[in-house]
Formats: C-alpha cells, sequence, structure tokens
C-alpha cells in the first residue's frame, strides 16, 4: 500500500513509501506529468515523483540541504527553466499563494516551458529574457523571496548578484546550481567553486552552505546565500 508522509524539515515536500522511499510534491494539475515523472494518487490528492537526476535541487535535498528557503506562498524568480522540471515543482511548493517567475532565453526551450509548465499554472510567469540583463525584466517581477539560478554561463556568480541587487529582498536567499565545466573547462572543480563564491561575497551575499551533488551530477555543487 502506498503512504504518503510530509517531509520532515521542508514543508510542501513529501516522501511517498511504496517499494522505496520517493522524494515528491503535491500535483498542482492532478492528472499531468511534466518530464515524465510517476503519478501516485493517495487519499484524495495526487502526488509527482521528484526525480534527483533529473533536477538539482531534489538532488541537493537528497543530499541533506539543511534550508532551500522556498515553502507555501513565496515568490521566487528562476534563472534559467529550461523546459521546466525543477521549476514545476517548485510550483507545486509554492502553492496558489505563491508565484514563480520564470525567466528563459533559448526560444525554443521557452516555448516548450511555456506549453508544459506556465499556461497549466496560474501561479507561474514566463519570461522570454537573457539572465545577463535583469533591468528587461525587474520591472515585471518586483522583490522576490529567493532567487534559484541554473544557468550554463562562465559569469554566473555575477549573473546572479545583478539579479539579486534589481530583486532579492533584504535578507532574502538564493540557490546556484554551480557547474564546474560550464564555467571553466580546464581548471579544478574546487578552484571554479572558490572563485564564484569570492564573487557572490563581494556582491553582498554570504554563503550559508555548499552542497556537491554527487552522485546525481557530476561537477555540480549547490550554493545557498543570504542577501545582506
Amino acid at each position: 500500500m502506498v503512504e504518503v508522509k510530509p517531509h520532515e524539515k521542508f514543508e510542501g515536500i513529501y516522501w511517498i513509501i511504496d517499494a522505496e522511499k520517493i522524494l515528491a510534491t503535491k500535483n498542482l494539475t492532478p492528472g499531468i506529468q511534466v518530464y515524465g515523472e510517476k503519478l501516485f494518487r493517495v487519499g484524495g490528492a495526487e502526488y509527482r515523483a521528484w526525480i534527483p537526476y533529473r533536477s538539482k535541487l531534489a538532488a541537493a535535498i537528497l543530499k541533506g540541504i539543511k534550508e532551500i528557503f522556498i515553502r507555501p506562498g513565496s515568490r521566487v524568480l528562476y534563472l534559467g527553466t529550461a523546459t521546466g522540471t525543477t521549476s514545476s515543482h517548485v510550483s507545486d511548493i509554492i502553492g496558489e499563494s505563491g508565484i514563480l517567475y520564470g525567466v528563459e532565453f533559448a526560444s525554443r526551450v521557452m516555448i516548450q516551458f511555456k506549453q508544459n509548465v506556465a499556461d497549466r499554472r496560474s501561479n507561474v510567469i514566463p519570461i522570454f529574457a537573457d539572465a545577463r540583463k535583469p533591468s528587461t525584466y525587474a520591472g515585471i517581477v518586483g522583490e522576490v523571496d529567493v532567487i534559484y539560478c541554473d544557468v550554463a554561463q562562465p559569469e554566473q556568480a555575477k549573473l546572479f548578484s545583478d539579479n539579486a541587487r534589481l530583486m532579492l529582498k533584504s535578507g532574502g536567499h538564493g540557490l546556484i546550481a554551480v557547474k564546474a565545466r560550464s564555467i571553466d573547462s580546464v581548471e579544478e572543480p574546487e578552484t571554479v567553486y572558490r572563485r564564484e563564491i569570492d564573487v557572490l561575497e563581494k556582491n553582498g551575499l554570504k554563503p550559508l552552505e555548499i552542497i556537491d551533488l554527487e552522485p546525481y551530477e557530476r561537477d555540480h555543487v549547490m550554493v545557498v546565500v543570504e542577501y545582506r
């Protein structure tokens, strides 16, 4: 018999107890999958399996991240939504009282994100824009509680800092998925991570935690920061 239990630390996240223990979120759009994930009907509600090999945030949670700062009612700026795998789960977590602004620059990917996620969820607003130019959409977004950043850019820390300066509230938080090989294909990953963290610190962002995402993602860390 399938059981569901709330996650011990994070509101809006669940464990599905089936043949194994599966991370999940409650589906805001019952009956609809986003990326082929398994759906579970339990007690009149539907839950979506959250696959860590497809989502860096799920990987960070399974690796024991202490806090994600994304909860029901949160205002989230999501940089680099791609087709919407992780952002759809964030949408589930924040619920109808929250809002997610999803920024994506690749036109074909944005079309998929809009069709798969934004058009079906009232708490998601798609923004077709370059995350390196936050002034072009800051007027749409306003102030947010959390910025989630997953973009394959050489200057990801600077990009995040520029967005935080315009839109992240004082005392707000950020989660940055840093892929060493996207930033520098030659330098050792640890050197790349340190350099990116230095940039964040110089821009008023205090690192709270760094989570290695192995074995779900190679040469990736999730950096959690607070905006001072």
